[in-house]
């Protein structure tokens, strides 16, 4: 392909992504336009860039899940590309291909190779083909009860039920015994149906306890791909991904090595053009296919920070045509990353989403220390989107060092008016399973007694205060995490002054 320039970009995403895209940009003298919802016009990301476009009122499923109104805001907007960030329409085919048609560049892989790996039946298949390891289970067209019934026994258990369409758990079921799986089945299906569209499923083999290791690839329009090393994600809640870091701890560069090669492997098959990520579940040194992420991924920075390169501005150049700006053995470890997701959410109670406007917000600095956000003070939080707030990043020299950075940027970090999971994050990366670096993707379950719910000691000061007074527990966090203490204060009003 030959090389096109590109000299504007629009965003239609929100948040921490979109002030990511945006800084980019304007790093690389592109002019940026964020598309967004009415209603959804939060000064913080509408700062960042150099325009806006609407797309209309509604919610998400009507304004950045509809691909025309995107299409029209970027011609409106007169943009060479568009940029779809994560989440929304960024794994769909039909977004890629729609933009191609317009005549407008897509950031990001073509609508095929986004297809193909669509739907994890079709992307198992073609990973057995080009010899990546997969785990033992049933894709077949064959989607009949008593036919996933067959395959499950045969398979044996413990066994996954799962949506072969989509991902981050949904229409996913554990099976421990044959006596629950028919409702397994039918309520996956339900569940997929509802979530993607599709009712497909397939059965898997069950990896109990293992460590979800995901390598980042790039590839250009020559057929050129690359590695940039793993990101173990194995602290996560309910398929969701709570603590990255990069490089694995106790990965032994055997492991490493052969599943670098699973990965380019995977890549090349497909043809696979800009960033993307390829996900494995490792049970000792065994590791296996999981997925493609046919896009940027959330924990990018950490890549970043441990390689010394910029994967978004990258992403903006290849896709112009450009060739891929590294060669292998130019890419090197350095060093340490681990990155914690802020969220708005109440970790005691459920980690049920969060809503407010920030009243205090103030970040922590100083070395080795990044934070990627979507919001300042005054900033709304509300429930109809993601409750990702920002993602903190530390760096160091070792994992030891990167670890105590870590601890006091999440004791620096200062989130008023909503409840965050501040206090929650600084209580995993101080358990001992995560200092030592032997963890899976059980720990925050197996761990959740000592994760949640600690309670404050009380001081003679405080208790002489609210001795008469009827108040809730106080729930100690590290300084900077409102939730709980802020109540206490509210109570205490005068009294407190």
């Amino acid at each position: 392909m030959a090389e096109r320039l590109i000299r504007s970009v629009l965003v239609p995403n929100r948040g921490e992504i979109a002030v990511r895209l945006a800084r980019a940009c304007r790093e690389m003298g592109i002019r940026s336009v964020l598309a967004r919802a009415e209603g959804d016009d939060e000064p913080f990301v509408s700062r960042a860039f150099d325009g806006c476009e609407s797309l209309g009122g509604g919610r998400a499923s009507e304004t950045y899940l509809r691909v025309a109104r995107i299409i029209d805001a970027a011609r409106r907007a007169g943009v060479d590309a568009i940029h779809p960030g994560y989440g929304f329409l960024s794994e769909r085919a039909e977004m890629a291909a729609a933009t191609a048609d317009a005549g407008i560049v897509f950031i990001g892989p073509p609508a095929e190779a986004i297809e193909r790996m669509g739907s994890k039946a079709e992307s198992r298949r073609l990973m057995a083909e080009l010899g990546v390891p997969v785990i033992p289970g049933y894709d077949g067209a064959d989607q009949s009860n008593e036919t996933l019934v067959a395959e499950a026994l045969r398979i044996g258990f413990p066994l996954l039920i799962k949506a072969s369409a989509g991902g981050g758990g949904k229409g996913m079921k554990l099976v421990l015994a044959g006596k629950d799986l028919v409702a397994a089945i039918e309520a996956a299906r339900r569940e997929s149906a509802a979530a993607f569209g599709h009712d497909r499923l397939l059965v898997e083999k069950y990896i109990e306890n293992p460590r979800h290791i995901e390598f980042q690839i790039f590839g250009d329009d020559e057929g050129r791909v690359v590695h940039l090393f793993e990101r173990d994600c194995s602290v996560q809640r309910r398929h969701q991904k709570v603590i990255e870091e990069s490089p694995a701890p106790w990965f032994s560069g055997e492991l490493r090595t052969q599943m670098s090669e699973s990965a380019v492997r995977a890549a090349s098959g497909l043809g696979y053009v800009n960033a993307g990520t390829v996900e494995f579940i490792v049970s000792g040194n065994d590791h296996y296919f999981l997925e493609v992420n046919t896009r940027l991924q959330v924990e990018h920075p950490i890549t970043e920070v441990v390689l010394g390169v910029d994967l978004v501005q990258a992403q903006i150049r290849v896709a112009g045509g450009a060739p891929l700006p590294w060669a292998q053995e130019d890419l090197v470890q350095r060093g340490h990353a681990i990155e914690c997701r802020v969220y708005a959410e109440d970790p005691d109670q459920g980690f049920l989403p969060q809503a407010g406007t920030i009243e205090a917000y103030r970040e922590p600095g100083g070395p080795g220390i990044r934070v990627d956000s979507g919001v300042e003070e005054g900033s709304v939080v509300s429930v109809s989107y993601d409750p990702l707030l920002a993602k903190l990043i530390a760096w160091s020299s070792s994992r030891a060092t990167c670890i105590e950075r870590l601890d006091r940027a999440i004791g620096e970090y200062v989130i008023l008016g909503t409840t965050t999971n501040l206090s929650h994050l600084a209580r995993v990366v101080r358990h001992e399973r995560f200092r030592n670096g032997v963890y899976d993707t059980s720990f925050l379950d197996v761990c959740s007694d000592e994760l949640l719910r600690v309670e404050a000691p009380e001081t003679s000061a405080i208790a002489a205060v609210l001795s008469g007074m009827r108040v809730a527990p106080v729930r100690h966090g590290p300084t900077g995490d409102g939730a709980g203490i802020r109540s206490v204060w509210d109570q205490l009003g005068g009294i407190w002054r």
